[in-house]
């Protein structure tokens, strides 16, 4: 690639970055970008993830004063997020290429409709905890962390809007301090999925998956 590439993924990656860190669909950005270049579906899927794990990593810290009082939380719904980043990124190194060729346009479309349902989503949560109508459940809420942590590790598009949409049903907090927590385990799912695509996808069986 040449100098107007890179300077194509570079504003693709910073705009992506910013997105990710208040909503989390920078992916529909930069996935189609590095597709546009030329990348194979499966090494732009890794490529692009792990490019946007710096993006989460300073969300997170942009809002660390949203992040006090939630050190528990995070500590319990954490490790779920990155074992399920972890088993996507398996998936999506043991599955043939193929498979992913076929179910990413599918993908795509269902990150679209996250996407776009965004705003309803915000204000439908907003309502349930002016209500007073946000549930606690401890077991539902983790096994939806971890299996958002395994989309986004598998695919990744719009896992930001998933987890905010998970934290808002079941925890009773404003949406600054939701966004807070959904960069700090998007980002962690994304580190998780890195230590796996840190090898070849074509390195199948290596010991680092």
């Amino acid at each position: 690639m040449g100098p107007a590439e890179w300077l194509a993924i570079l504003a693709a990656g910073v705009g992506a970055g910013g997105i990710d860190a208040i909503v989390g669909s920078g992916t529909l950005i930069t996935f189609p970008t590095l597709l546009a270049f030329g990348l194979p579906p499966v090494v732009a899927n890794v490529s692009n993830n792990i490019g946007l794990v710096p993006g989460n990593i300073s969300g997170a810290v942009g809002y660390r004063r949203e992040l006090a009082g939630q050190r528990g939380l995070l500590a319990r719904l954490g490790p779920l997020a990155a074992v399920g980043g972890l088993a996507g990124a398996v998936l999506l190194l043991w599955l043939p290429a193929a498979a992913f060729r076929l179910i990413v346009p599918v993908l795509i479309l269902i990150s679209c409709g996250l996407v776009l349902i965004d705003p309803r989503l915000g204000a439908w949560l907003a309502a349930q905890r002016e209500g007073g109508r946000a549930r606690h459940s401890s077991l539902v809420l983790g096994a939806g962390i971890f299996l958002s942590g395994a989309y986004g590790g598998y695919f990744g598009a719009a896992q930001g809007v998933l987890v905010i949409g998970l934290l808002g049903i079941f925890l009773n907090e404003n949406l600054q301090h939701v966004d807070a927590a959904k960069n700090v385990l998007v980002a962690t799912s994304m580190a998780s999925r890195h230590w796996c695509s840190s090898c070849s996808p074509t390195s199948r069986g290596s010991p680092c998956c």
